[in-house]
């Protein structure tokens, strides 16, 4: 029987999530086993062309070249999963939709007129379609896992999409908003990280992205009711790694009167 072929392919990112593939050490020498690993250019510079029963997909959309890659890369998979923060909601690099990128270009390069780049970054599914999206900053190597076996198995993951509040009560975690005061984004953040950040008396920042069916506007009104959060420290903490995340962008946009504003426009 032949082995699946899997590929591995990089956009607008950190590598962060391909080298969590990487750190599962073990069991990818295991999944080596059952799998072809064709293409993934972090690991080996072996190539064997498509097409490719699962690709995973690390970063965003940030260039005409990469949003055509993307067309390609898709038409050349039979299952396309997309890993991260950059991949899932275009990441960090996606604070550039709330602005105009020539002004950051302007600051960062010297000569600003040379970089080619979209006016904005985008996650994959805006560009193709996604068979399952696993998120976080960087991603949980367990859930990874988990997620291949099952396309490999032709079964549907079993990720959890609780929040991190649930991930906080199975540690035993004093809840910190509860008990000092502190403001945390771990009521509408999906779990992954094992509640990392609470487990050391600090909010979490919602690297996960949101949870499934997130109520932004309740906790964003007990920041600023109960906890006295001004309006600038709310829309930075929605603004961070999954800014471009739907239930974080729509809620940040309409606390800096930004409603109107729809991000991607000039790219499809």
């Amino acid at each position: 029987m032949d082995r699946a072929k899997l590929a591995v392919w990089k956009f607008a990112s950190c590598d962060g999530c391909q080298l969590s593939l990487l750190d599962c050490e073990d069991e990818l020498l295991e999944l080596a086993d059952i799998v072809d690993i064709a293409y993934f250019k972090e690991a080996s510079s072996r190539e064997v062309e498509g097409p490719y029963d699962l690709s995973l997909v690390e970063g965003s959309i940030t260039t005409a070249h990469d949003r055509d890659r993307i067309v390609e890369v898709r038409r050349q998979s039979r299952a396309l999963i997309t890993i991260g923060a950059c991949a899932t909601a275009g990441g960090v690099q996606a604070l550039r939709n709330f602005s105009d990128v020539e002004d950051f270009a302007a600051i960062v390069y010297a000569e600003p007129q040379y970089i080619a780049t979209l006016a904005t970054s985008t996650p994959i599914s805006a560009h193709v379609t996604v068979d399952f999206e696993l998120q976080g900053c960087p991603i949980n190597k367990h859930q990874l896992l988990e997620v291949i076996s099952s396309f490999l198995h032709r079964r549907p993951p079993q990720v959890p999409a609780h929040s991190v509040c649930i991930e906080c009560k199975l540690r035993g975690n004093v809840c910190v908003w509860v008990a000092h005061g502190t403001p945390c984004m771990g009521p509408i953040t999906h779990a992954g990280c094992g509640a990392i950040c609470p487990s050391y008396d600090r909010g979490c920042y919602g690297c996960y992205g949101p949870k499934e069916n997130p109520n932004t506007g309740s906790l964003v009104h007990w920041w600023q009711e109960e906890l006295g959060a001004e309006q600038a420290t709310v829309i930075e903490n929605l603004r961070n790694f999954n800014a471009e995340a739907p239930a974080f962008a729509h809620e940040s946009r309409r606390l800096a009167g930004e409603a109107g504003q729809e991000s991607g426009d000039d790219q499809k």
